[in-house]
């Protein structure tokens, strides 16, 4: 530098590779800049986070149709302020009555064949009412209203979102229609206009009326599963091999029910219960809580080795046990107990990798990926959700713009097995949002608050366990925490069909040095290395209540540089 300007040195290096936003009033981060946008905009109207994760989830559909489908899953946890309880919504629709493991046998045999066949009722639009009529402010036509714009308008794309409708939307013929209206793959600044998508939604907005708001919300949930959109999709479904009928769709409704929980330390951690695999991330905090992990050294090979094995534990409970508990007896209180924590712990070797559970071997059955999205506002409110069905997992349906959630993709033909295919069944489910909330501390008017979560099947549980270990045990920010390197255990059966496990496999990014990776092949690992900040190493974000105890709240958000993920805050 010139010796009459700035010395180098004095300003410290950037302490992550994003800056991490930080506000008193609200904070989002969402899977994609746009949807982060619309949360932010609802927040300055003054909404709540239960409002602008609504708003963001809808929007979500429209923007990450790669990620997400306005007829598929989306789970959802909330935190309503002031409250030591944590919600779950159900957002994972059943398969529909006449989709006995017979009839499924006599129709495909051994195989899941991707589309209406593994079509299970559409939830995320049931999971977002249920939602916004319970814990939320605005009404669905608010909250709506961004993501119509964006399907009637469009929106230009980024390179990722090109990419991703490139891998993603070239399957079906009424899909290409939509997402490659060119007659090619989308490109860099190509608008995406989706017109049908936003004709189904100005129709539930329509519906919207009653004598008082849960009434008119209760007239949008039923616009979508009692009339016209009902029985266009259950005729989508049965002119393509599918299962569902009016009856199975006017059935349905989200549940809501308080979340499963664990303690870790001086935290509360919220997930929903087993007909996702959420209690599989409390169980293996459960297993490592004892443990003096900063002892141990972060991301060096003992505390990878403990972490893949606890993870591994837990997962081969998840395959035994884990299912929809409407129809199956899973021993919950039991796999969540600290006796059964020390058991697993005492099970680890940590000279040695232990087996896998023993399942097939062969690809899984497409991308079908997730996205993730949260928000914290001023008065300690958290919402978190995941929603998820990729254009890859079942056709558009031309008149609606949607899809069938192929989640189905994620039961199992096994008899007996708890997750086992079934009338009425719903397939255990890999997106599983979480919230933690710590001990009060001495004179705090409330709790922090803690909304995290992560895209990427059976990675998910594995990114947000090493994200939220980074800031809580290791004291990293949150953006610090989700760019930190990562790595992926696979030893066990997959959620997805095939079910297929790589017993000793540990994918590790690129910048874990050659001696760790030597040290956890010495320890029995088959070592993959993946390059720095690979996709499928998913992509966690957080939105996080730093500070309860000032006189304003302190909030923070942090998202990961892997994908399109992006933070805000004011």
């Amino acid at each position: 530098m010139r010796a009459t300007g700035p010395t180098p040195g004095v300003f410290p290096s950037p302490e992550s590779l994003r800056p991490m936003p930080v506000g008193e009033r609200w904070v989002v981060a969402a899977g994609h800049p746009l949807v982060a946008q619309v949360a932010a905009e609802v927040f300055e109207r003054g909404g709540t986070a239960v409002d602008a994760g609504v708003a963001g989830g809808l929007a979500s559909a429209v923007v990450q149709p790669d990620m997400c489908n306005l007829g598929g899953v989306a789970p959802i946890v909330v935190r309503p302020r002031g409250e030591d309880v944590v919600h779950s919504v159900a957002g994972v629709g059943p398969w529909g009555a006449a989709a006995t493991p017979s009839a499924y046998a006599a129709r495909f045999g051994g195989d899941m064949p991707l589309g209406p066949p593994i079509g299970v009722v559409p939830a995320a639009v049931s999971a977002y009412v249920r939602t916004l009529q319970r814990f939320g402010s605005w009404t669905f036509a608010e909250c709506a209203a961004p993501a119509i714009a964006l399907a009637r308008d469009g929106f230009l794309l980024d390179q990722r979102l090109a990419d991703g409708l490139r891998i993603t939307g070239g399957g079906w013929a009424s899909t290409r229609e939509v997402y490659w209206p060119e007659g090619r793959p989308p490109r860099l600044g190509d608008r995406l206009v989706q017109p049908a998508l936003a004709e189904t939604l100005g129709r539930l907005c329509a519906a919207e009326r009653g004598s008082s708001r849960e009434a008119a919300l209760d007239a949008v949930h039923d616009a979508f599963y009692r009339g016209e959109i009902a029985e266009r999709i259950a005729a989508f479904s049965q002119a393509n091999d599918g299962w569902l009928t009016a009856a199975d769709l006017a059935a349905f409704d989200a549940e809501i029910e308080v979340a499963v929980t664990t303690r870790f330390r001086d935290w509360e951690v919220f997930t929903p219960g087993p007909w996702c695999q959420g209690p599989a991330l409390l169980q293996t905090l459960a297993v490592i809580g004892e443990d003096d992990l900063v002892g141990l050294g972060h991301n060096s090979a003992a505390y990878v080795h403990l972490l893949a094995e606890a993870t591994k534990r837990a997962f081969a409970d998840r395959e035994r046990f884990y299912g929809d508990p409407r129809f199956v007896d899973v021993p919950l209180e039991r796999l969540l107990s600290a006796e059964h924590a020390r058991e697993l712990r005492a099970d680890i070797d940590p000279a040695r990798a232990g087996a896998g559970v023993g399942g097939p071997s062969g690809p899984p059955s497409g991308r079908l990926d997730t996205t993730y999205l949260c928000t914290v506002d001023a008065d300690g409110t958290a919402f978190s959700a995941m929603p998820s069905d990729t254009l890859d997992g079942s056709p558009i349906i031309p008149e609606l713009g949607l899809m069938i959630s192929p989640r189905g993709v994620q039961s199992r033909l096994e008899p007996g097995h708890p997750a086992e295919l079934g009338p009425g069944r719903r397939p255990r489910l890999t997106p599983a949002p979480a919230i933690a909330l710590r001990d009060p501390a001495p004179g705090a008017r409330d709790r922090e608050v803690m909304a995290f979560g992560c895209p990427g099947g059976d990675v998910i549980l594995q990114g947000m366990l090493q994200s939220f270990l980074n800031v809580v045990a290791f004291g990293m920010t949150p953006q610090q925490a989700v760019e930190a390197p990562r790595f992926a255990a696979f030893a066990w059966p997959g959620s997805f069909f095939p079910h297929s496990e790589v017993p000793a496999r540990i994918s590790l990014e690129g910048r874990y040095g050659d001696a760790v990776a030597d040290q956890l092949s010495g320890l029995g690992h088959e070592v993959v290395r993946w390059p720095d900040f690979e996709f499928d190493a998913g992509a966690v974000s957080i939105a996080m209540d730093l500070q309860p105890s000032r006189a304003h709240r302190t909030l923070a958000a942090a998202a990961d540089p892997r994908r399109t993920g992006y933070a805000l805050g004011r």
